[in-house]
């Protein structure tokens, strides 16, 4: 019988991918915060928002290859027939991306449905554009994490990032330096440089992975019809859950104090992925250890809940104290009548973190049994709650767009975790 893994043991594990996302989150504040100190700044922050929510919404299909590679690279040829599958989501997410962008599409969604102001759509198309290598690159990139991550060499995920945030902000002050291209797209460039240099580090740091991969043999050869059933409910759960970015800011467009909400909207959400970080990385490492043995169980679950009161403490000591000031003015760089609007969105989103490591070890459970439907499932549910929710505050309630944004969010995410409950006992 294999022993349970130790607390100590899944920390050192689990550690360098924190660091990971921790950088990885880091990115968000550091633009935003340069982005508001150039010119024009609420249109630009604005701009900058919504391409980023459209550039996230076209590269949900990969989102979960880490999850995937980490779970089913266990061969050579089920690597090789990923890595394949990898590929041809890249173009197709790319293709899409073009397709957005260069067709009529793009009058339909921004202007018809979102109705944003001329000069923040002109600026989010300019960003959109430079931002086009970069979901393939996420794809490219997560496919050789994961291999990195089966094989044990977190690290090495963690020096990639590193590479990927030195090299975004380099190119953010070179840009800032030396023209005078609007902040948006300067954001849009940092981002895409970072990120296709990573993308390279992580090809080059995964060789030995590769190496370690190709000399096993594997107890189940999977065909692509089987790797599609595994992966496709992954790729539209991310698909679902990442739409509420776009949604989310087409709700905004139209409600009360719609350009200030667009503004401050990825400020705060920037603070917020920093707590949920934990959750997101806990993930692969929940993946791994109950693929190892299912005596590793209960420890995960306990290992789930240290992080889930460490990261709700956390973000409460800013978001409920004077120090949220300090970030949202001092530290992002908000105007004293912009931070206004951040103040109840953060204090409602105190327990996001904590409810984002339920939701990161629920679906590790049921990818590690290899059964992602359910997660599916619970993202739609996720969904729907957000809509509904943003429905009934703007429309009846005439909330504040930022402030509804911010309960929908709990409010589906929620809704979630308790469809999940009856699949993960």
């Amino acid at each position: 019988m294999i022993k349970p893994t130790k607390l100590s043991t899944l920390f050192k594990f689990w550690l360098p991918l924190q660091s990971t996302w921790l950088m990885m989150a880091i990115e968000g504040p550091l633009l935003t915060a340069v982005i508001a100190r150039m010119v024009e700044p609420k249109l630009n922050l604005a701009a900058y928002g919504v391409a980023y929510a459209l550039a996230i919404m076209v590269e949900a299909p990969v989102i979960m290859m880490m999850s995937a590679a980490t779970a089913l690279a266990d061969s050579a040829e089920n690597m090789r027939r990923l890595r394949n599958f990898t590929w041809f989501l890249n173009i197709g997410i790319t293709f899409f991306m073009m397709v957005l962008i260069f067709s009529p599409a793009w009058n339909l969604v921004i202007t018809n449905w979102m109705r944003l102001d001329p000069e923040v759509a002109r600026l989010t198309r300019g960003a959109l554009i430079i931002m086009l290598p970069w979901p393939a690159a996420i794809g490219y990139r997560r496919f050789y994490q994961g291999l990195l991550i089966r094989t044990g060499r977190t690290r090495r995920v963690a020096y990639g990032t590193g590479i990927r945030l030195t090299a975004m902000a380099v190119t953010a002050l070179i840009l800032t330096l030396k023209t005078n291209i609007p902040g948006a797209w300067i954001g849009a460039g940092a981002l895409s440089v970072g990120v296709l240099f990573e993308a390279v580090a992580s090809h080059i740091m995964a060789r030995q992975s590769i190496l370690q991969i190709l000399s096993e043999t594997s107890k189940k050869l999977m065909s692509y019809s089987e790797i599609i059933h595994f992966y496709y409910p992954l790729a539209l759960t991310s698909t679902i859950s990442l739409l509420v970015h776009p949604m989310v800011t087409f709700f905004l467009g139209q409600s009360r104090n719609s350009l200030e909400s667009l503004a401050v909207l990825p400020v705060i959400n920037a603070l917020v992925f920093i707590f949920r970080t934990p959750g997101l990385s806990f993930q692969e490492v929940a993946i791994t250890m109950l693929g190892r043995s299912e005596n590793n169980l209960q420890q995960v679950k306990k290992f789930a809940a240290y992080l889930a009161i460490a990261a709700a403490s956390a973000l409460g000591l800013i978001a409920l104290t004077p120090l949220a000031d300090v970030w949202f003015q001092g530290l992002s760089g908000l105007t004293p009548e912009l931070a206004v609007f951040t103040r109840i969105p953060i204090r409602i989103l105190v327990l996001m973190p904590a409810l984002s490591i339920i939701l990161s070890f629920q679906r590790a459970f049921l990818v590690s049994k290899r059964n992602t439907g359910p997660v599916t499932w619970a993202s739609s549910l996720e969904v729907v709650g957000i809509l509904v929710t943003l429905v009934i505050t703007l429309n009846a309630g005439h909330w504040i767009g930022a402030t509804a944004a911010a309960f929908a969010f709990m409010v589906g995410r929620f809704m979630s975790i308790l469809y999940l409950l009856k699949s993960t006992r």
